[in-house]
């Protein structure tokens, strides 16, 4: 981050922007390696492990840069600056604070009244579990957090409860239709023409995206010790920017800390970014097999690669799975 940001000094752009950048870019896709880690039954191995735990984090780390972005947006001094920014943050703890009391108590006993009243149908329950979110969603934007901060939040009150599992089940044409609608409108923001006329950047920008962040990851998780093979395969694995960036650079976007060419830059280049995950992931075999070829690596062992393992793990890092990608999804 603090070299994205030196770049942007260098090229003319402010400090906050750059900070924001480099957070903007850290950011991975959740929702779409994972289930590619699920696809290759790669989650029980030790790269898939590593890659979830990460991509956890990044999630919880969300509510921080929306605190943060208020006060890189504003334009009153460091001090009130600091001040602002320790507001959100106690706001944002308290919240968190107040839902996890909740998680244990009230929702549990919630879902289980509503599963009893809707024994005959599902729709109550789905209803109920819409319902739910949007109003946790509504309690976050009035107490100056955001509206995606509070959607988040309450599916990982859902995930915490034994009926997850029983709530992403019901909630699944929902959801499909919730990320269909979240696709379009951010396919209606990128505007085609400017993107066209400005390819070469964008293909570079992208390209520059994947090459950094593997080389960058890859160097962080060799230095805690794991061979080059996972620090590789990890690297790859989060080499693109992920969908919590779109509503990151809407928020920014809105409090006027990127405008113009920089937004529909990084609009398109996190786009594009998606786009080529598939690909990436289809290359991790060749690339691993080149690095055997070339003695990177170690020859293939089926437990690192996922393929086959012990039956236990797998089941447990399956339900870990799909309890991330409710709470994501939510």
């Amino acid at each position: 981050m603090g070299a994205i940001e030196w770049f942007l000094q260098l090229c003319g752009g402010k400090t906050s922007e750059g900070i924001f950048v480099g957070a903007f870019l850290s950011m991975s896709s959740t929702a779409v390696v994972l289930k590619f880690l699920m696809e290759r039954n790669s989650i029980s191995a030790l790269h898939g492990q590593v890659t979830i735990g990460t991509l956890i984090l990044q999630d919880c780390a969300v509510g921080l840069l929306f605190a943060l972005l208020p006060v890189l947006g504003g334009t009153s001094g460091i001090f009130q600056g600091v001040l602002s920014m320790t507001k959100s943050l106690v706001m944002l703890i308290s919240f968190l604070a107040i839902l996890t009391i909740l998680s244990r108590t009230c929702v549990p006993w919630f879902l289980k009244l509503m599963i009893s009243l809707s024994s005959q149908t599902n729709e109550l329950y789905q209803l109920a579990s819409v319902a739910f979110c949007l109003l946790v969603a509504w309690c976050s934007d009035k107490l100056g957090l955001s509206l995606e901060l509070g959607s988040f939040a309450a599916g990982v009150m859902i995930s915490t409860t034994d009926l997850a599992q029983h709530t992403l089940e019901q909630v699944e044409p929902i959801r499909n239709f919730f990320a269909a609608l979240f696709l379009a409108s951010i396919g209606m923001l990128i505007h085609v023409h400017f993107l066209w006329n400005h390819v070469d950047i964008l293909v570079a920008a992208v390209l520059l995206v994947i090459v950094i962040k593997t080389m960058v990851v890859a160097t962080v998780v060799k230095g805690f010790g794991y061979s080059n093979k996972t620090s590789l395969l990890v690297g790859m694995s989060l080499a693109q920017i992920g969908e919590f960036a779109f509503v990151l650079l809407s928020r920014a976007s809105n409090l006027h800390l990127v405008e113009g060419k920089l937004y529909l830059l990084l609009l398109g280049t996190t786009a594009l970014s998606l786009v080529t995950t598939p690909l990436l992931f289809k290359l991790i075999p060749a690339v691993v097999h080149l690095g055997v070829l070339l003695r990177w690596f170690p020859p293939d062992s089926p437990i690192e690669i996922g393929y086959k393992g012990d039956g236990l793990r797998a089941d447990s890092a399956k339900r870990i799975s799909l309890m991330v990608q409710g709470s994501h999804d939510s």
